[in-house]
């Protein structure tokens, strides 16, 4: 007889954790709906990216990023994660991201709370960091698109006030 040691069985832990997530935000969706669901993945992505944020501080020796710097960190830390994000597009008002990998990969598909995870990763470290964000999905991956598109709306004007999008406060609020 031949232990569990004994199987040609591979198990990759990459793997194993994006379907994890992926299953605890399905379940939390259906459970509490769609709206509560934002919520709380939004807080948790809003934490993770308090962890994150600080990290790169430190590396760069600095206390507060500014919007090339945020951009930068964004995109870096996708591209850690597997992730495929660059900068279509940075204005004075916004940061448009692009993405042709999600570091999700296929758990990704057809579960588009999982976007809500980067959103708040995203929004969180902006709106620290420069006052304000919104964050608008206009492409996902999750739902079909070829590729991503985030537009992160760093300061308030009329066209962010006409967007549908979660908007992210620098003392950690949400508006949703």
């Amino acid at each position: 007889m031949s232990g569990p040691d004994k199987l040609n069985i591979k198990i990759n832990r990459d793997i194993f954790t994006r379907r994890l997530i992926r299953e605890l935000a399905g379940m939390l969706q259906e459970y509490v709906g769609m709206d509560q669901a934002k919520g709380y993945i939004s807080l948790v992505g809003m934490e993770m990216g308090k962890w994150i944020e600080e990290i790169y501080k430190k590396a760069i020796k600095v206390e507060t990023l500014n919007a090339e710097q945020v951009t930068d960190v964004l995109i870096d830390f996708k591209k850690r994660i597997r992730g495929d994000f660059y900068l279509y597009k940075l204005t004075k008002d916004k940061i448009i991201l692009g993405n042709r990998i999600c570091p999700f990969q296929k758990e990704v598909k057809g579960h588009s709370s999982l976007c809500m995870v980067t959103a708040a990763v995203f929004g969180g470290i902006a709106a620290r960091n420069l006052g304000y964000a919104k964050v608008v999905k206009e492409s996902s991956i999750a739902d079909g698109d070829p590729e991503c598109r985030v537009v992160i709306y760093i300061c308030q004007t009329e066209e962010t006030a006409k967007v549908n999008g979660i908007e992210y406060f620098p003392e950690g609020g949400i508006s949703l």
